[in-house]
Parts: C-alpha cells; sequence; structure tokens
C-alpha cells in the first residue's frame, strides 16, 4: 500500500510504500481483549494505617485480671487509647473503630481487589498490535472512530511525515492542519473544555478529547500538548487503539522504518 508523504509545511513530497504489517486482517476480538487486560483502574484507598496513629498510649487489653483491661470497670468493650495514666486508673477515650472519632472506614476500598490481573498470550498480543496498526490505515475504521467523520471523505490513511528536524511547535501544527484539513483538525488537535455538572466540584473541572497520535523514530524529540507523542520502539495496543480501533495517526518516515524492523 503506497502513502503521500508531506513535509512539515503541509507539501506533498513523495510516495512510499508502507510495511504489510499494515495491511493485517483486523481482529476486532482480540483487539478488544488485549484492551480489557490493559485496563487500569486507579487505586484508590485509605492509608493502611489510618485510625491506629495514636499520640497516646496504646489499645487496651481484653483479657480478664491484666493490667490496662477493659473488664470489671463498667464500660463498653471498644477500642481504646489511654490519654493519661494514674497508677492503674486510666483517662481513655474510644479510637480506631470506625463509630469512633478519628477511626477508620468501616469496608474501605481494598487496592489489591481493585487491581487488574488479566494476562495475555504473546501470540495474542502480537496480533492486536498487527490489528491496531492496520485499522490506523484503514479508512472504514477512522471513520467508524470517530462519530463526527462518519459522512466525511477522509482520503488515505495513515498520514506519513517527512523526519522532524528542530522545528517550533507553532510551525508544526499550522503544517499539521493544512495537512489534515478543518474537519479532521476538529478531531486531530486536543481541546480542554469546562465540564459540565458538578464534576467541577469534583477534583474534574476540566475535561479533554484525546487527539490524534503522532508516531515518532527514537532520535526525533518533539515537545507539543495538542497532540498525543509516542515513540516507535514503544509503541503498543493502548496507543494505537484505546476506545477502539481506527485512531487517527501520523507517523514519520524514521517511525515506519523502525516499525518495520520491529515487526520481522
Amino acid at each position: 500500500m503506497k502513502v503521500q508523504v508531506y513535509s512539515i509545511s503541509g507539501e506533498k513530497k513523495k510516495e512510499i510504500e508502507l510495511p504489510k504489517v499494515f495491511e493485517s486482517p483486523i481482529r476486532v476480538d482480540i483487539l478488544s481483549k488485549v484492551l480489557e487486560a490493559r485496563k487500569m483502574e486507579q487505586p484508590f484507598a485509605p492509608s493502611p494505617v489510618a485510625g491506629k496513629q495514636h499520640s497516646a498510649s496504646g489499645v487496651i487489653n481484653h483479657r480478664r485480671h491484666v493490667w490496662k483491661t477493659s473488664y470489671g470497670r463498667g464500660m463498653s468493650r471498644v477500642p481504646r487509647k489511654a490519654m493519661s495514666i494514674k497508677g492503674t486508673q486510666f483517662n481513655w477515650v474510644a479510637a480506631e473503630s470506625p463509630q469512633t472519632r478519628g477511626g477508620r472506614r468501616a469496608h474501605p476500598p481494598k487496592i489489591i481487589a481493585r487491581m487488574n490481573t488479566k494476562k495475555i498470550n504473546k501470540k495474542e498480543n502480537k496480533i492486536a498490535f498487527e490489528s491496531a496498526l492496520s485499522a490506523t490505515a484503514n479508512e472504514k475504521y477512522v471513520q467508524g472512530k470517530y462519530s463526527s467523520l462518519k459522512d466525511v471523505k477522509i482520503g488515505k490513511v495513515p498520514f506519513v511525515l517527512e523526519n522532524t528536524g528542530k522545528v517550533k511547535v507553532k510551525e508544526f501544527v499550522n503544517g499539521l492542519k493544512k495537512i489534515l484539513g478543518e474537519t479532521l483538525s476538529q478531531v486531530g488537535f486536543r481541546e480542554k473544555s469546562v465540564r459540565a455538572g458538578r464534576g467541577k466540584m469534583r477534583g474534574r473541572k476540566y475535561k479533554t478529547n484525546a487527539g490524534l497520535l503522532l508516531v515518532v523514530g527514537k532520535d526525533e524529540k518533539i515537545k507539543m500538548k495538542v497532540v498525543d507523542i509516542a515513540h516507535a520502539d514503544a509503541l503498543n495496543v493502548v496507543d494505537l487503539a484505546k476506545g477502539g480501533p481506527g485512531r487517527l495517526t501520523i507517523y514519520t518516515e524514521n517511525a515506519i522504518k523502525e516499525i518495520q524492523e520491529r515487526m520481522k
């Protein structure tokens, strides 16, 4: 499959042949399985020592006939901490248990229970990666991923850039806009907006779209916030197909060569 190579300024330069991996059959079933296994839920839970960080003396015993016991004192058998001690007399306050002040939570989320431990075979992982690469070069899958592109003629994908040298971000972005056109630019560039609703009060005021993926070679160094950037040697299924196959992707010539070597 031949694709057009563009300069950084957006001009057409030449045509190159893509590696055969970009024509691999797209196994959506295996791809979905790998994406499910790669999902990571944000693990959150209280501190393991929450409710146990006493500045006062430690918890009392619940045994008879021992020093520092609650038996025979006419007091409830809840965990307590000694605020002051005088001989065998104590000034105690309830602590640690969920109903007490400063106590731990009753049934907090457990991090281990929330960790994803699914595993994938090497062959399945390889097929999923090839499928994700192939989907970026398939117009039907790219249109299917983005609802705003259903009735838009995209043309030949993926887009390929000549090797990037030292270039200013503003110049680079203007070149990408010329290559993508007005409709694809709306999907391709990351936009930040204020969230509607109560999420604004809960630590997630802003939301952003994913934007397109720019795949570069290992020696190419580009930093910009308007698109996602991945290096060809570290490229993975989640980069290429998070949310489904067919992500809008731009490769550099170096990245294409490195992918070809990687898939030998």
